[in-house]
């Protein structure tokens, strides 16, 4: 019997779950651990409104913890499933698997995870995707082990066979290699069939090299959602202007223009002097809804407005995400889908 080939679908496409990890006074969170337990019990309870939430904890008290704040948030509980693991830090967007389908059987892929390019320890979360699937929690899926460097957040896949992602981030993880080498390798592991490459386009405060989940998004109907900057007195506007520029320049399958939708530009927040990373961007797809950042800013509501026109039929639901910013991601990046059926 011929199988499809495997591919790595949108996240628009149906979904059997979220799975993201708690925080805990052992990570960087400790400091502000009251707060950003508050948005991912937010998040976690939102998610559970539309399909499954799987919650990492590192152990039986964290466990209570995290089951405490998420029924006082409204998660609805028969959806809500915990799973006793170790990590080191909660940003499953790039350390959980990147899941390729072919339409009846999975493929968990398990790059190696480098604590974005040696910046933090990663040990256990290098491992963490095996740790899952001892664990049972993905059923009959086939666990594949790839020995090259790559995050989640880096990369945006259309379903159709189009990866998007950044020259910035990977030449720092692969500086060895060159643009053909890691685009063979990334249509090879991922099933794609060919990748585009934004050379502009950082915010400060964002410690992955350019994640492409900061700054533009695939959305259906071959249309891109991406991060703008209309202050020409921000240090961003020329580096965002210029993205813009190759984002208008790239070219569907069938050799069309994207439809481009810019995102508002937040203000600046700054933490004791030290800027964040508010990217519109980084906002999560589930099941008939899109979760998206707020940051008490007064574009977040022409943000949901941009974000809903680039999804249809979606519901549109704003977490607040001031306290994950602090530690130099947002709410996509605390997470990571996974397609329908994968799950046990």
């Amino acid at each position: 019997m011929t199988h499809p080939a495997f591919r790595l679908p949108a996240e628009w496409e149906p979904q059997a779950g979220v799975l993201l990890a708690w925080p805990h006074e052992e990570t960087d969170w400790a400091p502000r651990l009251s707060e950003v337990e508050g948005t991912c019990a937010a998040l976690a309870a939102a998610i559970s409104h539309f399909e499954r939430v799987i919650i990492c904890v590192a152990n039986a008290t964290i466990s209570a913890r995290a089951q405490a704040c998420v029924r006082a948030a409204g998660i609805r509980e028969e959806r809500c499933h915990l799973v006793e693991i170790e990590y080191d830090d909660t940003w499953l967007r790039d350390s959980g698997p990147i899941t390729l389908s072919d339409g009846s059987r999975f493929r968990l892929t398990d790059f190696r995870f480098t604590g974005w390019g040696g910046k933090f320890e990663a040990s256990r979360d290098d491992v963490l995707i095996g740790g899952l699937v001892v664990r049972g929690l993905f059923g009959a899926a086939e666990h594949r082990r790839i020995d090259w460097a790559l995050e989640g957040g880096a990369i945006e896949s259309d379903g159709a066979g189009t990866i998007l992602t950044t020259w910035r981030c990977l030449h720092q993880r692969h500086p060895e290699q060159s643009r053909a080498e890691m685009s063979a390798l990334l249509q090879r592991e991922l099933g794609a069939e060919r990748v585009l490459w934004l050379e502009y386009g950082y915010l400060q405060g964002d410690d992955t090299d350019a994640h492409v989940d900061t700054l533009a998004r695939f959305a259906p109907g071959n249309a891109i959602v991406f991060q703008a900057c209309d202050d020409p007195t921000d240090a961003h506007h020329d580096e965002l202007a210029r993205m813009r520029e190759e984002l208008a320049a790239l070219r569907t399958r069938d050799d069309r223009p994207y439809t481009l939708h810019p995102l508002p530009w937040a203000q600046s927040i700054l933490d004791d002097g030290r800027r964040l990373a508010a990217s519109y961007a980084n906002y999560l797809i589930v099941n008939a809804a899109v979760l998206i950042p707020a940051y008490g800013d007064a574009a977040d509501a022409q943000a949901a407005r941009v974000i809903a026109a680039a999804h249809p039929g979606r519901e549109v639901i704003a977490v607040p995400c001031r306290p994950l910013i602090w530690q130099n991601g947002s709410l996509h990046c605390m997470t990571m889908q996974l397609p329908q059926g994968v799950l046990a």
